[in-house]
């Protein structure tokens, strides 16, 4: 089979594989819908991409490659002689909790597998990921998709939009609250549709005017465009000079970061969502004087994802409408020059 590769430098490559076959304890997942991810860009972006990262984390030898992709969903085809049919019925619909590690630690235990401290493997980074026909995993990383959600809300689910839900569950908003959500990626456009559904008055934040036209699609009560001046002070204004009950920050930009802390009240709460780089705060004012909590909030476990999934059928939020582009795996390329402009909203691999 072809599977994606990030080779480094904004290229991707289609490349031969073999077809998995699963190993004690495994199945193989026939793919239909592997999402795009914002984290997958920084891979994209690398000089040496998915071979090289997956060197420097200590899984592969340099220019090994590995299949992109940690958003899988798709259907059980084959299982391993050892794994219980009840696991992992054949024709399955499932998601995948994109994460393995020791398996007996407590964290592992409680289905925080990327928390493993003997490490973990992430699958699309250290293992063979989802772009690509058949993908090979652990039996005990499947989780049911319910039957009202489709394959590509159900790959949104596994990482974007689960570690939305994961970040405003760590903060624990009450509904009638005030939300800034800053990045209006997929992430942030997820953790705007999931907060209106949660009761919250919602102001979107980003750079991008396209994403904020999603926002407000989605159901956002405020819009603000970053390079129009401090988002803060716009925020206030919106606010009527009180600030937000929370913030939640999706887009990793150091700016971003310090202007979601000062936009929120007194007692309030930030996480920090977005990967990477790094904030300079000054912790007397912006932080022990307001009393304010600030929590960083890493996707989900397995509980979390399948909590996200149940949420988002019973609510009936409209996720689909997050997935504005589906590509052929032979448009990886085009798909990821298109992702890399940050203008779109999820864009889905339907091999």
């Amino acid at each position: 089979m072809k599977g994606v590769v990030f080779t480094g430098n904004r290229e991707v490559e289609l490349q031969e594989f073999p077809d998995p076959t699963p190993e004690a304890g495994e199945v193989v997942i026939q793919i239909k819908a592997s999402g795009m991810c914002g984290s997958d860009l920084h891979i994209y972006r690398s000089e040496g991409g998915g071979p090289a990262m997956a060197a420097a984390l200590g899984l592969g030898g340099e220019g090994v490659a590995v299949i992109g992709g940690h958003e899988p969903c798709g259907v059980v085809v084959a299982r391993a002689p050892d794994v219980p049919e009840k696991m992992a019925p054949m024709d399955a619909r499932v998601m995948v909790h994109h994460y393995d590690g020791c398996r007996v630690c407590p964290s592992c235990r409680q289905g925080w597998t990327q928390l493993c401290p003997e490490g973990s493997t992430v699958y699309g980074i250290t293992g063979h990921g989802a772009h690509a026909p058949y993908m090979k995993v652990p039996a005990n990383t499947l989780l049911p998709l319910p039957e009202a959600l489709s394959f590509e809300e159900g790959a949104s689910i596994s990482c974007g939009t689960g570690t939305a839900f994961g970040a405003l569950r760590r903060m624990e908003m009450p509904g009638g609250s005030t939300l800034a959500v800053f990045g209006q990626g997929p992430v942030g456009l997820s953790a705007t549709m999931l907060a209106k559904a949660m009761g919250a008055r919602v102001i979107a934040v980003d750079i991008a005017p396209e994403r904020l036209a999603l926002a407000q699609e989605f159901g956002a009560d405020g819009f603000i465009n970053a390079q129009d001046g401090p988002p803060e002070q716009a925020i206030m204004e919106l606010t009527q000079g009180a600030g937000v009950d929370y913030a939640v920050e999706c887009s990793g930009h150091p700016d971003a970061r310090v202007a979601a802390v000062r936009s929120t009240k007194t007692w309030g709460t930030v996480c920090y969502v977005g990967e990477g780089q790094t904030v300079t705060l000054d912790v007397s004012p912006d932080m022990l004087r307001r009393q304010l909590t600030l929590i960083g909030s890493w996707t989900f476990n397995t509980i979390g994802q399948h909590d996200c999934a149940t949420f988002v059928a019973e609510r009936e939020v409209p996720l689909s409408r997050l997935i504005t582009d589906h590509f052929s795996l032979e448009q990886a390329p085009e798909a990821y020059r298109q992702f890399d402009t940050q203008t779109t909203g999820k864009g889905m691999f339907t091999p």
